[in-house]
């Protein structure tokens, strides 16, 4: 059954994103168009993914399934993990011994909130749509206001960004569609722009209301913090859409790495974190800026290359069938040669 291919150049769009946006992060402070443009990307690049996410769990709810994406996601948690907790160690970050398996490195969470959402998806699933959804929207106000819930366990991500996979999941095809209409594209650009000129020029944005794993207190502000998130959902859902309705339906040359953005997600972080601590980038232009652009393209394609892929199989799917197809060409090429 041939892929959809709109769906593969969202994922590639997004996964850019994010590599992009881990990229520039630590200039955000130092320039206000930088500033801007990060949050205007994390305004809808998480959610947007999370919602495709949603979209493709149609299957979730067996126990089969759940045995299946833990193997898929929670296996390559722990691996990574402890991965990346020896990888600090090595280039030096001071903070490696103090987080725990339970608290995500890096973009790890991911993994552990996506099978907590399939879980979440067992009970959800029976519930009417809008009453599933409003109830997730409530709960993830309401989690806010406690300070218990945080980056352990991924807790606070888990149920800030559920209505936005819950969405996903109810989302249908032909909904997924009304996004193409002109009309929709036409009102996308209005609102993309509209909420980058604010962005710009409102107060300074914490990016924790964006990362949604610190409790309102520790944003400051106490008492209005589940209007200031119903507001961030507001935004990120047009934002979401705004973004999804153009991206194209057409197959291009780049389409197919769609197919492996896990991998991106998952390996980015080792070369991100080491190009931070060595300090080796700098924005003092818009050259800059293009010249990271460029940086994130070959990360994007050389992390979702055949080799890597290949490569790191074994850990990130729990397969070995490139690393069995690759030695069985090569026996069949000696074959042929010494024929």
């Amino acid at each position: 059954m041939e892929r959809n291919a709109y769906f593969d150049n969202a994922k590639i769009l997004l996964i850019s994103l994010v590599v992009f946006g881990h990229l520039i992060q630590p200039f955000t402070s130092d320039s206000e168009g930088i500033g801007t443009l990060y949050t205007w990307i994390y305004t809808f690049h998480m959610p947007a993914f999370i919602l495709l996410a949603g979209f493709f769990a149609k299957g979730s709810g067996n126990l089969s399934y759940i045995l299946k994406l833990a193997k898929k996601l929670i296996i390559p948690y722990i691996i990574f993990q402890i991965m990346y907790t020896g990888y600090y160690f090595l280039i030096g970050k001071s903070n490696w011994l103090t987080d725990s398996i339970f608290y995500p490195h890096w973009s790890l969470w991911f993994l552990f909130s996506l099978f907590c959402w399939h879980l979440l998806l067992i009970l959800y699933k029976k519930i009417p749509p809008r009453v599933g959804i409003g109830l997730a929207l409530l709960i993830g106000i309401l989690i806010g206001f406690f300070d218990s819930f945080g980056h352990t366990f991924s807790l606070s991500r888990t149920f800030v960004f559920f209505p936005y996979f819950l969405i996903g999941y109810w989302l249908s095809k032909e909904q997924m569609t009304f996004l193409k209409r002109k009309s929709v594209k036409i009102a996308s650009v209005f609102i993309m722009l509209s909420i980058a000129v604010a962005i710009y020029y409102l107060p300074h944005i914490n990016s924790g209301w964006l990362l949604a794993s610190k409790s309102y207190s520790t944003l400051g502000l106490d008492v209005y913090g589940g209007f200031a998130r119903l507001i961030i959902y507001a935004t990120s859902s047009l934002m979401a859409a705004s973004i999804l309705a153009w991206i194209p339906q057409q197959r291009f040359s780049f389409t197919k790495l769609g197919e492996r953005t896990l991998y991106v997600y998952l390996l980015h972080g080792f070369i991100v974190q080491y190009v931070r601590e060595i300090e080796w980038l700098r924005v003092d232009n818009i050259l800059d800026l293009f010249g990271i652009v460029v940086i994130t393209v070959v990360i994007v394609i050389g992390l979702s290359s055949k080799f890597v892929v290949t490569i790191w199989q074994p850990l990130i799917e729990g397969s070995t069938t490139r690393l069995k197809a690759f030695f069985e060409k090569e026996e069949v090429d000696d074959k042929n040669m010494s024929a």
